[in-house]
């Protein structure tokens, strides 16, 4: 789903950032995942400069939870960013691995308190990941930093009421 014109987000315009991203991505399908973590870093140090960004990378889609919920712990960030490629095969195993981190991070953002952006993706073949990873009409990195920004200042505002 792209997020509509509307929703997009407004760069600060003074000042230094006091907000604090983290990018969780996968080496597996690097080709796609380091486009989708370079997409996100632009975006993020357009609509938000002098954010403090940290970059983790794990070895595949399935680690990124583990890896989300140390970061969570260990770092004062205020908003995940998790970001990954999932090429559907001939066997069951994408979806399993789909459903699985979808879920944990889902779980993980509610009981942690911090957003966590899911651009973990299932995709069907290279043509899709390479119009969603290298493509500028449906960049998920440029959309997962995005919301980050958007949630990440909603739950500030919502924190100092």
């Amino acid at each position: 789903m792209q997020m509509p014109k509307t929703s997009i987000i407004r760069p600060r315009v003074a000042g230094k950032s006091a907000l604090s991203f983290a990018i969780v991505a996968s080496r597996y399908n690097d080709l796609y995942v380091q486009a989708l973590v370079d997409s996100a870093t632009a975006e993020l140090s357009e609509v938000e400069p002098g954010a403090n960004v940290h970059l983790v990378r794990v070895p595949g889609s399935f680690e990124i939870p583990l890896a989300v919920k140390l970061v969570a712990v260990q770092k004062k960030v205020d908003a995940i960013l998790a970001l990954g490629v999932v090429l559907r095969g001939e066997t069951a195993h994408a979806e399993l691995i789909a459903r699985s981190v979808t879920t944990a991070l889902m779980n993980l953002a509610l009981e942690l308190r911090i957003p966590v952006i899911h651009e973990v993706l299932l995709l069907d073949n290279e043509e899709q990941a390479k119009a969603r990873c290298l493509g500028k009409k449906l960049n998920r990195g440029t959309e997962a930093a995005r919301a980050a920004v958007s949630i990440a200042r909603t739950v500030n505002d919502l924190s100092v009421q």
